[in-house]
C-alpha cells in the first residue's frame, strides 16, 4: 500500500528498476501483479502466489506540484520447511559407525535436530544435519527422527530406522527336575539380530524334529524342548546352541529326577 493526497498528479509502483504499474496502466507482464486501488487516498498493488523470486525492495513514486517522492517497502518471502534429503534404513553390526544425513530448506534456513526415539525419546543427540554414531551397540539401534523448523510453520519431521546386529546371547537356560512319566520342558532364551536359530543336543547327539515323546518349538527368542512322558533315559545333560550370520553360543542344562 502507498498512502496519497491530492496534491499527487502521477503514481507508479516499480520492482528494484523495473516499473509494475504507472498509473492505472500495467508495464509488467507478470499475471500475478495485479492493480488493488488507485485512489485520491490510495495506490496499492498486490503480488498473488508469492515466490521467493519476489523478495526485495519495492517502491512507490508520487509526483506532486513539481515534487517527486518516493517510498520504499522490502518484501520477505518466508518458506515452511522442507526435508529434501534424508538417509535410507540401515542395518550395521554391531561396532560399526553410522553417518546419517538429513537436509532441509526453507527461509529463514531451518533448525536441524536429530533424537533417538525408540524404545524412548531423551532429548536431541544432534543439533546438525550430519549425526555420527561410532562404536554402535544394540542399545543404540532403533529410530532416529529429524525434524526441522524454522518458525514459519510446524516443524516437519521424517524417520530413519537403524538396525544393529548382533551374535546371539542366551540370557536364559535352567535346569528343571521331574518326575517319571510326568510332562517335562527345558527352555532356551536367546536375543540376536537377526533371531537366531535354535538347535538341541543330548550329550553329543542332535535331537532332530518329530523324535517320538518330543517336540521342539523354536520362536525368534526362544527354543521350547518338550518331553511328554519323562522315562529315566531322557534325563541327562542337553545343550542348547542358538546361531545366526554373527556367530553362536551355547549353553549347557540337566533335566533330572525330583
Amino acid at each position: 500500500r502507498c498512502s496519497v493526497d491530492n496534491r499527487v498528479t502521477r503514481v507508479a509502483w516499480l520492482n528494484r528498476s523495473s516499473i509494475l504499474y504507472a498509473g492505472n496502466d500495467k508495464w509488467c507482464l507478470d499475471p500475478r501483479v495485479v492493480l488493488l486501488a488507485n485512489t485520491k487516498t490510495q495506490y496499492s498493488i498486490q503480488i498473488q502466489d508469492v515466490d521467493v523470486y519476489d523478495e526485495g525492495p519495492y517502491t512507490c513514486s508520487v509526483q506532486t506540484d513539481n515534487h517527486p517522492k518516493t517510498s520504499r517497502v522490502h518484501l520477505i518471502v518466508q518458506v515452511s520447511p522442507k526435508i529434501v534429503e534424508i538417509s535410507a534404513d540401515i542395518s550395521i553390526n554391531e561396532g560399526g559407525n553410522v553417518s546419517l544425513t538429513c537436509i532441509a530448506t526453507g527461509r529463514p534456513d531451518p533448525t536441524i535436530t536429530w533424537r533417538h526415539i525408540s524404545p524412548k525419546a531423551v532429548g536431541f543427540i544432534s543439533e546438525d544435519e550430519y549425526l555420527e554414531i561410532t562404536g554402535i551397540t544394540r542399545e543404540q539401534s532403533g529410530e532416529y527422527e529429524c525434524s526441522a523448523s524454522n518458525d514459519v510453520s510446524a516443524p516437519v519431521v521424517q524417520r530413519v530406522k537403524v538396525t544393529v546386529n548382533y551374535p546371539p546371547y542366551i540370557s536364559d537356560a535352567k535346569s528343571t527336575g521331574v518326575p517319571v512319566g510326568q510332562k517335562g520342558i527345558l527352555l532356551c532364551e536367546a536375543s540376536a539380530v537377526p533371531s537366531a536359530d535354535f538347535q538341541w543336543y543330548k550329550d553329543d547327539k542332535r535331537l532332530a524334529e518329530g523324535q517320538k515323546g518330543l517336540k521342539v518349538e523354536n520362536k525368534p527368542f526362544f527354543s521350547r524342548l518338550t518331553f511328554f512322558n519323562v522315562s529315566e533315559q531322557d534325563y541327562g545333560n542337553y545343550t542348547c546352541v542358538a546361531s545366526n550370520q554373527l556367530g553362536n553360543t551355547n549353553a549347557s542344562m540337566i533335566l533330572y529326577g525330583e
